[in-house]
């Protein structure tokens, strides 16, 4: 979720554009309503339960067909623009659905590997020592950049990539969370060292990284993601030295499409907000890749702002297949009822909440955020993004298809009375407000609540029904609407702001364990002050939770992994940080002419696997 890997359509932060990764695809067609979830299988209907209605249910096939014709360009619609154009710095879902054609991290997911990642720059998988301390890897010789440094890459260009997303002028967003053990950073982010000496490149086809502490598994994991795409120091140096970094308007790639560029390698291809052209790569080697680069071209055509008629433009246009939106509510109802075949709604693995900031009056009150929680009609948000036949109600954080989600209560939840009405319960919130100091059970208060939600379409929607939640207690909310963009990266990512509600966030995982769903969002110890992107919206810092998530990184095991942040998964439930309210599916649809694919760990269409019929 972009939701960075969030999602903004949630943030896969997994932050996230009104999308989210998933482990599960599902599939409608006029022959079969194929549904499938993680735990409970939900129908495609519009009923407001859960349990699904009355349609025929039944498994999509483990792997989708691959197999397509090549040639041909096809027209990505977006409403919004990428987070960061610079894939050192990228976090949207959106983003990766792009950076996942242009770059090649050491490891990729392809369109059905939602839970174990592939090597791709790298020639096997990661060794990772039995203290967790080192982490090895090999890397396939004779992988070219693409114009104008058209050269061999090399381990070397590996190391600046993810030394260069530590970089006050890169601000990368996750590479604190799960490589900040890596030796020798502290010295290279204070100034104090030009290289990060943990880091290793013993020959041009291995590189080391070396920990400080036995982190070495989320390391591993985290070499899936756009960080550990190479960069040429001696070319993108001179770029990465202002502030912030030109380097995203002037990268070069090593995947299968580059964005269009001129001879000096300025990108010509890239408008902020208008356009993302990608055209193929000629140094790309089909041999060494698995991707199969089906399109000659795929043009990203943002701004499209008005969601309705960018849905029907789809389903009944030409090459054309959604970005970072999902069809509205009514839409999806349309597409469902007469094409349906053009629908694939796919399972998140990851979350949407309305995030409270902690740290400031009156959120820093326990009892009053759990007054809020109890308030909250969660149903009548999830029916903003088309409610049952997008995913279940929430009432923790770690989603389906996720680790850690049956250990930390499943669907029915960790127990907590506040979150056992989905419909909210107003007398158990006027007590917890009496907790709270509020005799009446009433905000009496004369400050306003500063929200900033995003303008337009379905999340508007629900920006603009979290705000009478609010008011049903008594709090004023002011609400302003901005980009999803700026919303995440001006407001709800940057704490001097100081907004108190974001009802618009979620999040998506950034590899199949549940610590990316929990650690840079709700970690103390995960707060960036300022200059950088912040993910933990809510600025949740307690002590206990923060020290049983340092003790949880350095665990190795699937099942006790598993365990301890469920375990952590309940703590952060029980603080009250934020109202979570969906573990949604992603609606992606396509006009009929587009032989889709589904990359099930993004949750969205795989550009180098689609292809025109």
């Amino acid at each position: 979720m972009t939701v960075l890997r969030f999602s903004s359509t949630t943030n896969r932060p997994k932050a996230g554009k009104e999308g989210n990764p998933m482990k599960s695809i599902r599939f409608c067609s006029a022959a079969l309503l194929a549904l499938v979830l993680s735990l409970t299988a939900v129908a495609c209907g519009s009923s407001s339960s859960d349990s699904g209605s009355s349609n025929t249910v039944g498994d999509v096939p483990a792997e989708q067909s691959l197999t397509g014709k090549t040639g041909g360009a096809l027209t990505v619609i977006a409403s919004d623009d990428v987070d960061y154009i610079d894939p050192g710095a990228a976090y949207y879902q959106f983003t990766f659905m792009v950076t996942s054609a242009t770059q090649r991290s050491l490891f990729s997911f392809g369109p059905d590997d939602s839970v174990d990642p592939v090597p791709d720059l790298a020639s096997e998988a990661a060794d990772v020592s039995a203290d967790g301390k080192t982490v090895t890897v090999k890397i396939k010789p004779n992988i070219k950049f693409s114009p104008p440094v058209d050269r061999v890459v090399t381990s070397a260009d590996v190391k600046y990539g993810i030394e260069r997303a530590f970089l006050p002028t890169v601000a990368n967003g996750y590479a604190e969370v799960y490589l900040g053990d890596i030796v020798g950073v502290k010295d290279f982010t204070d100034g104090k060292a030009t290289e990060i000496s943990g880091i290793e490149t013993p020959d041009s086809t291995t590189i080391v990284l070396n920990l400080s502490r036995g982190t070495g598994g989320a390391a591993a994991g985290a070499l899936a993601l756009p960080i550990s795409a190479p960069v040429p120091k001696e070319y993108a140096a001179k770029f990465d030295a202002k502030n912030p970094s030109t380097y995203g308007v002037n990268q070069v790639a090593t995947g299968p499409y580059m964005i269009e560029a001129d001879a000096k390698g300025a990108l010509t291809g890239y408008e902020p907000g208008k356009k993302i052209n990608l055209v193929r790569n000629p140094n790309w080697d089909r041999s060494t890749d698995f991707r199969k680069a089906y399109l000659d071209t795929i043009n990203v055509e943002e701004g499209n702002n008005d969601t309705t008629v960018a849905a029907r433009q789809i389903i009944k246009g030409n090459a054309q297949v959604n970005g970072d939106f999902g069809p509205p509510p009514a839409v999806l109802k349309e597409i469902f009822n007469s094409t349906p075949d053009q629908l694939a709604l796919t399972s998140s693995g990851g979350n949407r909440y309305v995030s409270l900031n902690t740290s400031l009056a009156p959120f820093n009150n326990l009892n009053v955020r759990k007054a809020v929680l109890a308030v909250f009609d969660r149903e009548a948000m999830r029916a903003t993004r088309g409610g049952a036949l997008l995913g279940p109600i929430a009432n923790h954080f770690i989603p389906p298809d996720v680790g850690g989600f049956e250990e930390a209560g499943g669907l029915e939840g960790t127990g907590v009375d506040f979150l056992a009405n989905p419909k909210g319960d107003l007398t158990l919130a006027k007590e917890y407000m009496k907790k709270g100091g509020f005799p009446s059970g009433m905000y009496t208060g004369s400050d306003e609540l500063l929200m900033v939600g995003t303008s337009g379409g379905a999340a508007q929607k629900g920006a603009e029904l979290a705000a009478t939640q609010f008011e049903k207690l008594g709090f004023k909310p002011k609400l302003r609407l901005v980009t999803q963009d700026t919303m995440y990266t001006k407001f709800c990512g940057e704490p001097k702001a100081k907004v108190i509600v974001c009802p618009n966030v979620g999040w998506l995982k950034d590899f199949s364990d549940p610590q990316t769903m929990l650690d840079a969002t709700f970690n103390g110890e995960s707060i960036v002050a300022s200059g950088g992107f912040n993910s933990n919206w809510p600025q949740l810092n307690v002590p206990s939770i923060n020290a049983a998530m340092a003790k949880a990184e350095l665990i190795v095991g699937e099942s006790a992994r598993n365990k301890a942040w469920a375990d952590i998964d309940r703590q952060i439930t029980a603080q009250a940080p934020a109202v979570p309210w969906i573990w949604d599916d992603t609606p992606n649809i396509r006009s009929s002419d587009v032989a889709g694919v589904i990359n099930k760990f993004n949750g969205n269409w795989d550009l180098s696997f689609t292809s025109l019929k």
